[in-house]
């Protein structure tokens, strides 16, 4: 009854006296135990046991708040702990574990208590606990808000790029699929001769011509660690903290493929500095591909763009050429149902009529002749309804444009 009653009696407190309050109580309700205390969002007790449980057992022993929701994607109600005490076995040693949470202002904070026979024992589970959690399993961890989450729908998404369904000029797509391939194999022989094993490499081209398809692709299928920056802006940590912890987890994670979509937008003149100190300083980033990418190169810092041993490798994704859109078009039109597939003379017309067309565009250019076409089911009536849509799709993007420039 003493935790409850401490729970209670801790939650009536200003914010920054809980944390010590409890400290001191739990100190002098178990004298003689080691205590482990912190809000690492890495201990993650909830998840642990959910999937360790062959090898702890854990019970509630007191509880005061679990909150219930609804996963509607999974179908399956989600437990989260607010507010309570576990008694865990852990091998062969019970523990003590209280989690507490409390609001200051629009973040919440976690904060947890271990206790142990000993600390040695109490600091040994909170590592083991902290380093699963750490692991990337089926999942891509994003940073975001100032802290890393595992995103499993996001890892799911990405199963279904491939090089396979992706068109690019030349040889640019075996060129980048070689480049990891043998970065990943060659640890041994960059060691051998003293190279620092790690890469930059930035993307550089116009809105859909295949960056990002080509990063999923990349992730896919070299089956290492993805970790993916959305931003290293937030409430109550600076740029320098957060991008402290992005490379301190990239680090931990390696070999690992940390990704920087749009770095043109997550750099500014306050945390350029930091940031390069952090990709090109004195820590040594083994194993780390960095792939960022940018639309817009010119707004680029040229300590970004040009220095050497940042991002040694530019790979510049161009507006799909006649040939390209000739392959392009012609892949479409293969996976489509007999009765929607285009004329050799409509595909003929429509490559020559999509000069200056994206591949986000031509994608654009089937899906809504698709739509389009279902209204009709008319066998043979997809080429003049891809015709048509080459023209709304040319004055959409003539009005992007100027809109663009006043």
């Amino acid at each position: 009854m003493k935790i409850q009653q401490l729970i209670t009696e801790a939650l009536s407190l200003p914010n920054n006296a809980i944390a010590y309050h409890i400290s001191q109580e739990l100190a002098a309700i178990y004298p003689q135990k080691g205590m482990v205390e912190g809000d690492d969002p890495t201990f993650n007790l909830e998840k642990y046991t959910k999937v360790n449980s062959s090898t702890l057992q854990q019970n509630i022993f007191i509880h005061n708040q679990i909150i219930t929701s609804w996963d509607g994607m999974e179908q399956e109600i989600d437990n989260h702990t607010e507010n309570a005490s576990f008694e865990v076995t852990w091998q062969g040693h019970k523990l003590d574990i209280l989690l507490m949470s409390w609001q200051e202002g629009y973040c919440k904070t976690r904060y947890y208590w271990i206790l142990a026979d000993d600390k040695e024992i109490a600091e040994d589970f909170f590592v083991n606990v902290c380093d699963w959690n750490s692991e990337i399993r089926d999942e891509v961890l994003v940073f975001e808000n100032g802290y890393w989450q595992k995103n499993t729908e996001l890892f799911q998404s990405i199963q279904g790029a491939t090089f396979d369904n992706l068109i690019l000029q030349g040889n640019l797509k075996q060129d980048i699929q070689d480049d990891l391939n043998r970065f990943f194999a060659s640890r041994e022989t960059y060691t051998a001769y003293g190279v620092p094993w790690k890469r930059g490499i930035l993307f550089i081209g116009s809105p859909g011509n295949g960056k990002t398809h080509t990063v999923k692709a990349l992730i896919n299928q070299m089956q290492q660690p993805c970790l993916y920056v959305k931003s290293f802006k937030c409430e109550y940590d600076i740029d320098s903290e957060n991008i402290r912890k992005v490379f301190k987890q990239a680090r931990q994670s390696a070999p690992c493929i940390l990704v920087l979509e749009d770095i043109d937008s997550l750099l500014t003149d306050e945390n350029r500095s930091f940031f390069l100190n952090e990709l090109d300083g004195f820590a040594l980033n083994e194993g780390i591909i960095t792939i960022a990418t940018t639309n817009h190169p010119e707004r680029l810092d040229s300590a970004i763009s040009d220095r050497p041993s940042r991002f040694d490798r530019k790979y510049h994704f161009e507006l799909p050429d006649i040939v390209v859109r000739q392959a392009y078009i012609a892949l479409w039109n293969y996976k489509l149902t007999t009765a929607m597939q285009l004329s050799e003379e409509a595909i003929n017309q429509i490559v020559a009529l999509t000069d200056g067309f994206s591949f986000a565009y031509l994608k654009e250019l089937f899906l809504s002749s698709m739509i389009r076409w279902i209204g009709t089911l008319e066998t043979g009536a997809m080429d003049k309804t891809m015709l048509s849509q080459v023209t709304i799709l040319r004055e959409q993007m003539s009005s992007t444009t100027i809109g663009s420039e006043k």
